[in-house]
């Protein structure tokens, strides 16, 4: 929840004339310092500058800056300076005398220099021109910056929009996109410099306001809708605020609308060459309620029916578009194969709403496993025949967190008669849990990037790579893939001993140049993989994520969103893969 840690602090604002005997006007740039806290907290001060910024309604106060910047340019010349809910606040361009206390707004090194209990005196003069200190660069601190009103001179990525509809929060980064360092890096201290890199070029643009999901995005010239969706991706420049700390991090309030915007486009369908399209996608807690039209809210996914029939269209466009003869599910509801199952309801949608109408699901008969989501394999009939009877890896770590994966052998109708087994899978997740379900021991964050449960899933990629070894299919075939949700970034622990024992990422070998599919806290990575035995490698023709969904709000998603388009229908991104079955 975003929570001012200003709603608490007892502040007073009084327009009145200077008392006599008033203390000597002290520099802000004094107060500030050059440390990470000021050296002052607890005494009472007078400061005179110039308001930079008003939010006085979004967060309880202004900026001020010092009307003589600090000559040594090593210490802020701003402050952020308390004023109580019911009063006026002054404006921008406003002269203004104030006398209150220093605090320190925030936990640890992460607070925010202010004055609280304050009383402001009337503008000594307005209308002042306000002009902001202009950035080109990164900063190597923005300590020497808090406070103050600055203007990015050099295009800011956006690399996150996570919380875009909710806190009215951008994150963004000078230069590239900002990336998970184990997407790039081995965990340990390599991963270490990536993050370090992350935090000197992130930079997280707010709306001066404490509330949660606003009414309006007043910062965003055309607001928030599909024709301008403000994707991940997109370039934002001449971008002027004040630099902030709260909530455990600097940032930008932004004082102006952004003006510049150069958006990323939203992204068609992708095509892949070959004559066989094998597809992995995350449906995003896929339940159907009981069935009917009640059983709502579900425990993890749709609130209401209408939510749900909208989650099924936004799922259905994805299919539809990707045209896979084969298609790995994650996060369907474990509910059975009858009618009224999640899969069995889904899979009729898919053939009722679009051009291809005969995708079929594999029943495996329970299941597989107990998990309240399993994974799933549907095919189109005209294009592929299932050889023999699925396939499940119980027992372990699929007992109780990761789940069980499902295997399926497929002869494809034309072309090469030979056989190909496919691997459904869903690895446990990075959450760390609570109490008794906490991760411990090894399985507890050992801070090298991997977060929780790498244990886990590293045992989990390997009893998998063993049981792909017994041939549980039968179908006697080296033409071998696995693809799913890994929970892993490319460089972690279960991908790097998945591809020691011999299988290839996809993207590597199709030579895709720095694939992601999902995005979490402004960093772009890939949890979802294809790896592929050496024979089926021989075989790919291509790979492509369709950024369709990792990219854009989840203001898009299911439960508001009603264009029924394939924008946002999950929070990962689908897969599609390509092969040649000649021979």
């Amino acid at each position: 929840m975003k929570m001012s840690p200003l709603s608490a602090l007892p502040l007073l604002l009084v327009f009145a004339s200077a008392e006599a005997g008033a203390p000597t006007i002290t520099p802000i740039a004094s107060i500030q310092g050059t440390a990470a806290r000021s050296s002052m907290v607890g005494q009472q001060v007078l400061v005179k500058g110039v308001v930079v910024a008003s939010f006085g309604k979004g967060l309880g106060g202004v900026f001020v800056e010092d009307l003589t910047p600090d000559k040594s340019g090593l210490a802020s010349n701003g402050i952020f300076v308390a004023v109580a809910a019911d009063a006026i606040a002054p404006r921008k361009g406003d002269v203004v005398q104030v006398t209150g206390t220093v605090a320190e707004l925030g936990d640890g090194g992460n607070s925010l220099t202010a004055l609280i209990d304050t009383k402001i005196q009337s503008p000594v003069s307005s209308n002042r021109a306000v002009s902001a200190h202009v950035l080109t660069a990164a900063p190597a601190d923005w300590e020497r910056y808090e406070g103050m009103l600055v203007k990015i001179a050099t295009p800011l990525t956006v690399s996150g929009n996570e919380g875009l509809a909710q806190y009215g929060e951008i994150s963004t980064s000078f230069g590239p996109r900002l990336f998970m360092p184990t997407e790039v890096a081995a965990p340990g201290s390599a991963a270490q410099k990536v993050a370090a890199d992350n935090d000197r070029r992130g930079l997280l643009l707010d709306d001066g306001r404490s509330s949660e999901n606003p009414k309006d995005l007043w910062f965003l010239p055309n607001g928030l809708d599909a024709a301008h969706p403000l994707r991940a991706g997109s370039v934002l420049r001449d971008v002027e605020g004040v630099v902030d700390q709260r909530r455990g991090q600097y940032r930008l309030q932004l004082s102006e609308k952004l003006s510049a915007i150069t958006p990323a486009p939203r992204p068609k369908a992708p095509n892949v060459a070959g004559t066989l399209r094998i597809a992995s996608l995350n449906v995003l807690n896929m339940f159907n309620g009981d069935g009917g039209h009640g059983g709502f809210p579900t425990s993890r996914g749709a609130e209401t029916f209408e939510q749900y029939q909208r989650q099924v269209k936004k799922q259905v466009a994805v299919v539809q578009a990707l045209a896979p003869d084969v298609a790995a599910l994650m996060e369907v509801e474990n509910d059975g194969y009858g009618p009224e199952s999640a899969l069995a309801q889904f899979v009729a949608a898919l053939n009722a709403g679009g051009a291809i109408k005969d995708y079929r699901f594999v029943d495996a008969g329970k299941g597989p496993g107990t998990n309240p989501i399993r994974v799933a394999l549907i095919y189109r009939s005209s294009r592929v025949t299932p050889q023999g009877k699925p396939a499940v890896l119980e027992g372990g770590p699929f007992t109780d967190h990761s789940r069980v994966p499902l295997a399926q052998a497929f002869v494809p109708v034309a072309g090469s008669r030979k056989a190909f087994v496919i691997v459904a899978n869903h690895l446990k997740s990075k959450g760390c849990g609570k109490g008794a379900d906490a991760a411990k021991g090894a399985d507890a964050d050992l801070h090298d990037g991997q977060s929780c449960w790498n244990a886990t899933r590293v045992d989990s990629a390997q009893r998998i790579d063993a049981w792909l070894k017994t041939d549980p299919t039968q179908a006697h075939t080296d033409r071998q893939l696995l693809v799913g949700d890994f929970n892993a970034y490319a460089m972690e622990d279960p991908l790097t001993r998945l591809r020691a024992a011999g299988w290839q990422d996809a993207f590597v070998v199709a030579k895709v140049p720095q694939p992601y599919s999902f995005v979490y806290d402004g960093l772009a990575g890939r949890l979802d993989h294809a790896l592929l035995s050496t024979a089926m490698a021989k075989q790919l023709r291509g790979a492509v994520e369709w950024h369709n969904n990792a990219d854009e709000s989840d203001f898009f998603d299911y439960h508001q969103d009603r264009d029924n388009d394939p924008y946002r229908a999950s929070d990962h991104d689908p897969i599609l893969l390509g092969f040649d079955w000649a021979n």
